[in-house]
């Protein structure tokens, strides 16, 4: 059976470093931080008081007060996002065969505040169970993609897949496979999270998982660096239209890039920590390039998982390594988590689009927060450090694990 080919025709983004494409792009390229002091609530007894929130975000800009209500803030960020992402895509909802268009969505968690809320308030009352009626659908992760079809009547696959921070990684994988195999000529693939809250913090403080630099927040995410102590909690959403080449050629869609394959494994090691070897990520990064049909030496750019914790940053530089061999230094390795703190189950989608802005403005976004170099790390790599780098991106590469040893890996080509 021939594949069919599969490209990007829409980004759409919401993040805490720019609520649109091109502001997120701008902020990239620039190295800007998004982390800052919590607005959300109290952090007066928290461990860590900081995180990368959206900024200046209104849903009443979006939507009206009652359907706001309706909608946790996972759901929000998914519709916002997937909408931008439909719009750029020139589609034109009324001439498409709605029933081959998809909705692959991911998320780690899903609809955390929802849920914290209705339990914080039952256990404030005298323990009759007075529950929102919305409290389910607000909060079960599959609601994101059920919103997104509702909203426009696409009636191909929906669901969200859930692998914790690889989440919309995977997502992106399998709206790839609908479309190779002829089931979707077209599929809304990203992932959304909305994890800045009480329990959110708390659960993953109570981990240490997170940054502590609570003197200097705009800096604690800092992957690389030999001071790194814990990735910094973020929130957003980033959105993916994924089209058949030939459907998107044919309507003359613009495109960004080809999504050439996808890779998954599994640690088998530990429930949060990274094999130390990296055996996990090197046999995503090695399913990866087979799947595309690519050797190592075309990929030009790696964006990498890359956390800022201690563990999880050396395990995967090791694994670059020992995939691209000889041909590691010349790749332009970053993490843009440096920037836009950890989106969990989003992650892997505003990552994949900032490595598909790389490619079409032919420039890295950096590393930033770098001061201290780690001796673990092998300095032949080129990490992007604190400026952005230009270069012709031809083969792009994002990674993305997530607790349980979730490991997923996507490869993009610019189209010649």
């Amino acid at each position: 059976m021939q594949l069919k080919r599969v490209v990007v025709t829409g980004l759409g983004a919401l993040t805490p470093i720019g609520n649109d494409i091109k502001t997120y792009w701008d902020a990239l390229k620039n190295g800007k931080s998004g982390s800052a002091p919590i607005t959300y609530y109290d952090t007066e007894k928290f461990k860590t008081k900081f995180a990368c929130e959206l900024k200046d975000y209104d849903p009443l800009n979006f939507f009206d007060r009652k359907e706001a209500r309706k909608l946790d803030r996972f759901a929000q960020y998914a519709l916002i996002s997937s909408d931008e992402a439909i719009i750029d895509s020139g589609l034109d909802l009324e001439k498409i065969d709605k029933f081959k268009v998809g909705v692959v969505w991911g998320a780690g968690i899903g609809g955390l505040e929802t849920f914290q809320n209705e339990v914080l308030n039952f256990a404030a009352g005298d323990g009759t169970p007075r529950f929102n009626p919305f409290f389910i659908p607000k909060m079960i992760a599959d609601i994101a993609p059920g919103n997104i079809s509702i909203k426009h009547g696409f009636m191909g696959p929906n669901y969200t897949t859930v692998s914790a921070c690889a989440s919309s990684a995977n997502a992106m994988i399998d709206a790839l496979n609908y479309i190779r195999l002829g089931h979707c000529n077209i599929v809304v693939t990203g992932g959304s999270e909305a994890a800045v809250t009480i329990a959110g913090m708390g659960g993953f403080n109570a981990m240490h998982a997170l940054s502590t630099r609570n003197e200097s927040p705009e800096t604690a995410s800092r992957p690389f660096d030999a001071t790194r102590d814990g990735f910094v909690l973020g929130e957003g959403a980033g959105a993916l239209i994924l089209e058949e080449y030939e459907h998107a050629k044919a309507r003359g869609a613009k495109i960004y890039a080809e999504v050439l394959g996808g890779g998954l494994s599994s640690d088998a090691y530990h429930m949060t920590a990274p094999h130390p070897e990296g055996i996990g990520v090197v046999k995503v990064m090695e399913n990866c390039l087979e799947n595309a049909g690519l050797k190592a030496e075309d990929v030009d750019a790696i964006n990498t998982h890359g956390t800022s914790t201690p563990l999880g940053d050396v395990a995967e530089l090791k694994a670059i390594s020992k995939v691209f061999g000889s041909h590691a230094p010349n790749i332009n390795i970053n993490s843009t988590k440096s920037m836009t703190g950890h989106l969990l189950g989003a992650a892997g989608a505003i990552e994949a689009i900032a490595s598909i802005l790389a490619m079409e403005h032919s420039l890295v976004p950096p590393t930033i927060n770098h001061n201290v170099v780690d001796e673990n790390i092998d300095p032949s790599l080129n990490l992007t450090l604190n400026t952005a780098q230009k270069r012709e991106v031809n083969v792009a590469m994002s990674n993305t694990f997530g607790f349980g040893g979730h490991n997923a890996c996507v490869l993009f080509k610019k189209l010649s």
